[in-house]
């Protein structure tokens, strides 16, 4: 597997392996940038950037919506790429695939609609407000969603006009080359988007201080998006930050214990916990508690976990090792600390990265799974008896990212909607981002959106222009 710079597909020297999380297979190679190679992509997207921005908005959108159309059409082969390199359920993985084929179509359409206004003015003066592409983009990209996460940055940037330099996740390469060799079938112009691998720090670094840089995107955890972000600061680079979270999920007295059971099963183990808005700590109120655990429980029963090529499967492997060390020690702190295992809470005997959905209780509120996002099928339950100090409670971390209420009254949703302080609510469902509307976090769980006609802003500079006229 390939590096694209300015057009070309290029192999190095320097190559990474690329495991199958569900096996421990080496299945591939993927070649790592050089120094030198990052200076070409740089270069590239220079020259790249100037003949995109130069397309008439029409030709722009033609060429776009064609590297949808072609994406949509390899559904099925880009799924099963996916899945093999990130685990991730074949269905969910095509589910991905032709989400993301719908935001870049969004996305292109939008930027039709990035319009400046004339202002009224006095005189001969005309006063008027433009939106250009802000120029070279680097992006940054994890492995947990290989076509959601690069494709939210491909979409912003192109669509608004601008050039960029995307480093996917090296775990993840193939998803993400599948996903290029459409836009350039689809036309692109050389150099418009270039597609590397390397060390993280080091490909990071050196984009990040190019002066030809002028943007830098973001999805990833927060110790790394506050060195990023202190590394565009440096260089008075605006940055989009998509950082982690905690994501609380309050279950009012009055709320329906059984279906908010099941809605938040389903999205607690999408993707094996390793979703950044993942509903991660569940506060339940003591009314409906007991109902509410004993539908979670038997929900999570019925998870086939097993190989995500396998027919029937609704949870894969972790993604990698670490993943597996760390869901562990999560376990491990919270039993020492008086929480009990209700089902799971231990790898699966077999190859590959498998945990077995975990369903946690009376876990203590100085336990790490309260206070550190898990990242994994780890669901810690506890009881509330008030709602003000349940809320008090879910921002009390300094995340906010998602979070999700369940009740039956309008009036206890408002104060949920009101009371939550994160970027992205849902309530009596735990619904994930949608590219008409945009997502993002607060506090340290980072700046900026991505979707919604909020998502091109980043990528757009306004500029005001006062023109006087004369003869």
């Amino acid at each position: 597997m390939t590096l694209f710079i300015d057009g070309e597909w290029i192999t190095t020297g320097n190559t990474a392996p690329v495991i199958d999380p569900a096996t421990e297979e080496v299945t591939g190679e993927i070649s790592l940038a050089s120094t030198a190679d990052l200076d070409r992509a740089i270069a590239a997207a220079v020259r790249g950037g100037r003949a995109w921005r130069n397309t008439p908005i029409a030709d722009r959108t033609r060429i776009l919506l064609k590297a949808a159309d072609l994406l949509a059409a390899r559904a099925d082969h880009v799924a099963t790429v996916m899945t093999r390199e990130q685990g991730k359920p074949r269905s969910e993985a095509k589910g991905e695939v032709l989400r993301v084929a719908g935001a870049l179509r969004w996305d292109a359409e939008d930027a039709r609609r990035a319009y400046g206004r004339i202002i009224p003015s006095a005189g001969d003066t005309v006063l008027s407000v433009r939106h250009e592409p802000i120029g070279p983009v680097a992006a940054f990209t994890p492995w947990n969603f290989p076509a959601g996460s690069p494709m939210r940055k491909l979409a912003g940037a192109l669509s608004a006009g601008c050039s960029i330099v995307i480093k996917a996740s090296e775990e993840t390469p193939g998803t993400a080359i599948e996903i290029v060799k459409c836009f350039a079938e689809a036309g692109l112009p050389a150099g418009a988007l270039n597609l590397v691998f390397g060390d993280p720090a080091e490909v990071s670094k050196h984009l990040i201080a190019a002066p030809e840089i002028r943007l830098v995107a973001f999805t990833g955890s927060i110790p790394v998006g506050k060195l990023l972000a202190s590394q565009a600061g440096a260089a008075m680079k605006p940055s989009l930050m998509e950082l982690g979270g905690h994501a609380p999920v309050i279950v009012c007295a009055d709320a329906d214990p059984v279906q908010a059971a099941r809605k938040a099963v389903a999205a607690k183990f999408a993707n094996a916990g390793q979703v950044c808005t993942s509903p991660s700590r569940f506060l339940v109120h003591q009314k409906v508690y007991a109902g509410f655990v004993e539908e979670f429980l038997a929900a999570t029963a019925r998870i086939k976990v097993g190989n995500g090529l396998d027919e029937g499967v609704a949870m894969g492997p972790l993604a990698n090792a670490r993943r597996l060390k760390a869901m562990e020690e999560f376990v491990a702190d919270a039993v020492s600390r008086g929480a009990k295992i209700q089902t799971g809470g231990e790898r699966l005997d077999r190859p590959g990265f498998f945990f077995a959905p975990t369903v946690l209780t009376d876990v203590p509120g100085d336990a790490r799974v309260m206070r550190e996002e898990p990242f994994g099928p780890i669901a810690p339950i506890v009881a509330f008896d008030d709602l003000d100090e349940a809320l008090k409670t879910a921002n009390e971390l300094p995340y906010g990212l998602a979070a999700y209420g369940f009740t039956r009254s309008s009036k206890t949703a408002e104060k949920l909607i009101n009371g939550f302080e994160a970027g992205i609510l849902s309530i009596n469902h735990c619904g994930g981002s949608v590219h008409e509307a945009p997502s993002g976090g607060v506090k340290q769980s980072g700046y900026g959106r991505e979707g919604g006609p909020e998502g091109l802003e980043a990528y757009l500079v306004t500029k005001r222009v006062s023109h006087l006229l004369v003869d």
